[in-house]
């Protein structure tokens, strides 16, 4: 198995943790301590060794922080973790809803009087402290950069990754790494920068054409890069990780151990390029430290890595025909099972088992969501053998998952019925359903933002008074992180969609401690042909990546318009075409039946 059933924390181990914490706050003369989930690189999956929120909370959620004061600590999670994290911290941590409740307004409210908060300047981005300093301005509370604390405290913690490093195949990366660099040096020499400084693990992969092993789920290596106008990199990564790709990593390239990296910083000269939004703050310190001129701008790799090359777009949908394969003998076999037979992990396992099935799986892309009834209402649920439920007659099940492919990213979610369901379930999925249609069906004009299309996924929705508390859909690597940015689509999404895009479509419903309906397919952003009559010159579309059906027996089809059962029917019918000879004879069967026309 790649993904373990284990439970990861306990909510007693909190308190006594947070006593320790505290001792050492006290003796640093500090008022509070910050617990990002983050690590130096600033990516959103972090390594064993440094889920130091998990650790000290209980709550494993992959996005939040906790601000330990001495008489309060609070756990600050977005609406996806609400639900999760009420049930994994003990009474010693309080849960605020976060970005509602932000954390200066917070530490004001708690701090009247001032004081020291301590944070580490490797775990928090620049502008991340820049925008809290500016909501504490004239407070009295200071920010004190300090050694980690919860370091000094955690006795058996994890060692840090050192997983090999492999090259990434030309035929899969569509581009040498050698022309990523000049192409990306000289849009830094076009605006008189001298290098741009690299944390985020999955740029540095994405510009060298290489994949590592250091963050589960995510082929990513840790390190960190500076990239030269020339084109030239510095690489510092540990030298074990290299030996398969020294020659991979020659022309133009200097490799150096990582401790050499703030050294590295203080001699750098000239403009060098930071981005605020991922570099930690201690980044920017060595950078003045040295004669260097920190300018901020965007990663220079982020935007090229998002914006998928043919290659790469023909490798993911080479991986989602393997992937959808493997979904459908999934939910044929899932089908087959009488209710109250099947538990949350012995589903995840049959999942696992058949993606396994492909010698070319590499991974999965993220531990299976298996919710049933309840646990389903918890946007990002992990079963563990404690929670572990039977999938029982009349609820709902929910499965969000994916695979690694050398060739591609996989993420799709589908919530089917365990016998007959509700007709309060039923409504709701279809709206849900109605939600992805519309984004799939979209065109717009070119220069718009994930933010301008994340409301029509909720109108059905929003007609019945309900909504979900995250957004529509977040952007997709290739063979790299399962959640990539820029790119999303959601309130928060700002960046322009552009053709090769990959990102989600995933809307989706929640009623708390009965049942959750999530559909998830991945799109990729494409050139729409002009219309007859139309008077917009340039606009854009989607195209779906994901073949598998959806339920028809929780569809209420008198619910659909005609151009969505259009959308449905011609959509199931490619669902047929593309997988019914990947299929053993039970699963097309089975296939050919789910997408009847409705």
């Amino acid at each position: 198995m790649f993904q373990s059933f284990k439970a990861t924390s306990r909510p007693e181990q909190g308190p006594p943790r947070l006593r320790l914490l505290r001792e050492e706050m006290a003796r640093e003369g500090l008022d509070g301590f910050l617990v990002p989930r983050a690590d130096a690189h600033q990516g959103e999956y972090v390594a064993p060794c440094d889920e130091r929120l998990a650790w000290l909370t209980g709550f494993t959620g992959s996005a939040g922080f906790c601000a330990a004061l001495q008489r309060v600590a609070g756990v600050f999670v977005d609406g996806r973790y609400r639900v999760q994290v009420r049930a994994q911290v003990a009474e010693e941590f309080t849960p605020v809803d976060w970005p509602e409740v932000k954390l200066g307004p917070w530490l004001r409210e708690q701090l009247p009087n001032g004081g020291a908060v301590g944070f580490d300047p490797w775990l928090h981005g620049v502008d991340e402290i820049e925008k809290l300093e500016q909501a504490l301005d004239r407070s009295g509370i200071h920010l004190l950069p300090v050694s980690n604390l919860i370091d000094r405290i955690w006795q058996d913690q994890p060692e840090p990754p050192a997983g090999p490093v492999v090259a990434h195949p030309l035929e899969f990366a569509g581009e040498a790494a050698e022309d990523k660099r000049a192409r990306l040096g000289r849009a830094l020499h076009d605006a008189g920068e001298a290098a741009a400084v690299l944390t985020l693990p999955d740029s540095i992969c994405w510009l060298l054409n290489i994949r590592g092993s250091d963050v589960p789920r995510n082929p990513v290596a840790h390190g960190f890069a500076v990239l030269h106008a020339d084109g030239a990199v510095d690489l510092f990564m540990a030298e074990e990780k290299l030996a398969a790709v020294r020659d991979h990593l020659r022309d133009g390239m200097r490799i150096a151990p990582p401790d050499t990296f703030v050294p590295a910083l203080e001699r750098l000269e000239g403009r060098v390029r930071i981005d605020p939004a991922s570099a930690p703050v201690a980044v920017l310190n060595a950078l003045r430290a040295g004669p260097a001129e920190p300018v901020r701008g965007r990663d220079p790799c982020v935007l090229p890595k998002a914006r998928k090359n043919v290659a790469e777009r023909r490798g993911a949908e080479a991986a989602h025909l393997r992937d959808g394969a493997a979904m459908v003998e999934f939910l044929c076999w899932l089908d087959a099972q009488p209710p109250g037979h099947v538990t949350e992990i012995a589903a995840a396992a049959k999942l696992e088992e058949c993606r396994r099935a492909n010698p070319e799986l590499a991974d999965i892309s993220f531990d299976t969501i298996a919710g049933s009834g309840p646990n389903g209402a918890i946007v990002h649920y992990r079963v563990t053998e404690e929670t572990d439920r039977t999938l029982g007659a009349g609820e709902l099940f929910l499965v969000d998952s994916g695979g690694q492919y050398p060739d591609g990213t996989t993420d799709i979610t589908r919530t089917v019925p365990i016998g007959p369901a509700g007709e309060e379930e039923r409504a709701a999925y279809t709206r849900v359903l109605q939600g992805l249609i519309t984004v799939s069906r979209l065109r717009w004009p070119k220069g718009l933002a994930g933010r301008d299309l994340d409301a029509l996924a909720r109108m059905p929705l929003w007609l019945a008074g309900q909504d979900y508390a995250h957004g529509t859909g977040h952007g997709v690597g290739s063979y790299l992180s399962v959640h990539e940015g820029p790119q999303r689509l959601a309130r928060s999404g700002e960046v322009p969609l552009e053709p090769g895009m990959i990102l989600s479509n995933e809307p989706g419903f929640y009623r708390e401690g009965a049942y959750g309906i999530r559909l998830e397919n991945l799109v990729v952003v494409e050139e729409a042909p002009p219309l007859p009559g139309g008077t917009v010159a340039k606009m854009l579309r989607f195209q779906t990546l994901t073949h598998v059906p959806f339920d028809r027996r929780l569809i209420v089809s008198e619910m659909l318009t005609g151009p969505e059962r259009a959308w449905l029917d011609a959509y199931h019918a490619l669902c047929r075409r593309k997988l019914a000879e990947r299929l053993g004879s039970r699963a097309r069967d089975w296939l050919e039946a789910a997408t009847a026309p409705i």
